[in-house]
């Protein structure tokens, strides 16, 4: 019996080492991330870029922070294209530029030290039509975009800035006296109200009319004078196929750090996303309307979300029609933030096929985000979550609220939010829909409360799967209009 057993071991180690190895025998790393998944997706491979390189100070560029790069990163780029792409090799030195825009077949390659800061000059930056928190609108151009692209990527060991400073407001409750009063002494900016402070008057101009950070305007000039406001997300993708950002680091941005949109076939890799705590809408990433994407072994450290899931907001969501799907999350930290890994608010064109995995939440708001809110319409599915640990989590360490309303669960906490989640209305297209979610494995130490299921009277929230899962948290688990939900080994253990 025991040789029998040492037989069947060797077997299973020799299984095992033979799987690693195919993982890898056709040179692809990644490919071990879409096998043995909880539903079916394609083999995701990293862009294949030609084997010539630039150097950006060949074209002029100079390292000293002061001079501005806009046009040595836009001849590079167009030498590069028209020999059929290559590498743009980005030295040590600070690459103070306007918007670069990255064209197919590039790998724009930053090596140690090279830092590239872009200018906050907002003249430099082009109000384009483009799609913000889920809504078609108009926003200024991206610090770097690429759209339509084929086989692009961002590499290296260097730093992208989008000097951010220069566009968000800052509440005063989340900084320092330091801090504010040397926010106070911006040029150009005011306080708009008590203990809040914008970039200008035309920012707070705009943000009388706006809706959840979107505005409509009646004319060019007036588009112009509210264009502090329309500050644009750093990184913007496209409409883009094969795409891999590596190694680099995404801080500082205007809104939105990292945003691909309607993109296919595209790998995060050991990337570090980071705004300062108070960032408003400073989320790390934001992956809306993808399909087949890898986010691997990365950190996030954020002034909003974590890792968000998104699909288009509303009636534009919703006839936009992509949904976010086959999406694995492996391997990555979130330390500050409103959310670690979250999904919506913007699904209206549905998300589904997820896996998220071995994972570590520290300091977070909430843990595991899933958000939405009447209107919205579309449906979140199949979505997956193992192996997660989490520690210092604010509120709850894991929540379903169907009542979002633009503020953090803090936030919501602090003011005495209290919605209506008694009254039915009838069921339409705009109903959101949140079914079929398995969580198991988790470990969290100290949060808020344990967990919330918040979701419609007329649309509970449907087959959630909880196992093994261990909590410690100030107060226990609250569930309200849910059906279908599943336990096993389930530990909540409420600490004083």
């Amino acid at each position: 019996m025991k040789k029998l057993i040492c037989l069947m071991m060797l077997a299973v180690g020799l299984t095992a080492q033979a799987q690693k190895h195919s993982c890898c025998k056709d040179g692809n790393p990644y490919k071990r991330y879409t096998q043995n998944l909880p539903f079916s997706m394609p083999e995701v491979k990293a862009p294949v870029i030609p084997d010539r390189k630039v150097n950006l100070r060949d074209f002029g560029a100079k390292d000293d922070g002061v001079t501005l790069n806009t046009e040595a990163f836009a001849k590079a780029i167009d030498a590069l294209s028209k020999q059929g792409g290559g590498h743009l090799i980005v030295p040590s030195g600070v690459w103070f530029t306007g918007p670069i825009v990255l064209k197919s077949n590039i790998d724009l390659h930053l090596e140690m030290g090279a830092i590239i800061q872009f200018s906050g000059d907002d003249t430099l930056y082009p109000i384009i039509k483009t799609s913000f928190e889920g809504l078609d609108t108009r926003r200024c151009q991206s610090p770097l975009s690429a759209n339509g692209a084929e086989n692009i990527s961002i590499t290296g060991r260097g730093v992208i800035d989008g000097n951010g400073q220069y566009w968000r407001p800052v509440k005063k409750s989340k900084v320092t006296d330091g801090q504010w009063k040397e926010i106070l002494s911006r040029p150009g900016g005011v306080e708009s109200k008590k203990g809040y402070w914008v970039p200008s008057q035309g920012y707070a101009n705009a943000e009388k009319s706006a809706d959840m950070n979107v505005v409509k305007a009646s004319s060019e000039a007036e588009w112009n004078s509210f264009k502090r406001f329309l500050r644009p997300v750093m990184i913007s993708l496209v409409s883009c196929k094969n795409v891999l950002l590596q190694g680099v680091i995404f801080q500082n941005s205007p809104a939105w750090n990292i945003h691909p949109l309607m993109c296919e076939n595209i790998i995060l890799d050991n990337v570090l996303a980071r705004n300062p705590s108070y960032a408003q809408n400073g989320d790390a990433l934001d992956l809306e309307s993808c399909k087949n994407a890898l986010i691997v072994n990365s950190k996030f450290d954020a002034g909003d979300d974590g890792i968000c899931i998104k699909s288009g907001k509303d009636a534009d969501g919703r006839r936009r029609g992509i949904p976010c799907e086959n999406v694995v999350v492996d391997g990555c930290t979130v330390f500050a933030g409103h959310g670690g890994f979250v999904v919506g608010s913007e699904m209206s064109g549905g998300v589904k096929n997820i896996l998220v995995e071995n994972c570590q939440f520290l300091g977070t708001d909430v843990g595991l985000r899933f958000k939405s809110t009447r209107g919205r319409g579309g449906i979140v599915e199949n979505i997956n979550i193992n192996n997660v640990t989490m520690t210092d989590i604010k509120t709850d360490a894991i929540t379903f609220n169907m009542y979002y309303g633009g503020k953090s669960v803090a936030e919501m906490l602090a003011d005495g939010d209290n919605p209506d989640n008694t009254t039915k209305v009838p069921v339409t297209e705009e109903t959101p829909i949140f079914r079929n979610i398995n969580i198991k494995n988790i470990v969290c130490n100290d949060a808020g409360r344990a967990m919330e299921f918040n979701g419609l009277p007329e649309m509970p929230i449907d087959g959630i799967s909880l196992e093994n899962v261990m909590i410690q948290a100030k107060k226990d688990a609250v569930f309200t209009n849910y059906k279908n939900l599943k336990k096993k080994n389930v530990v909540i253990k409420v600490i004083k």
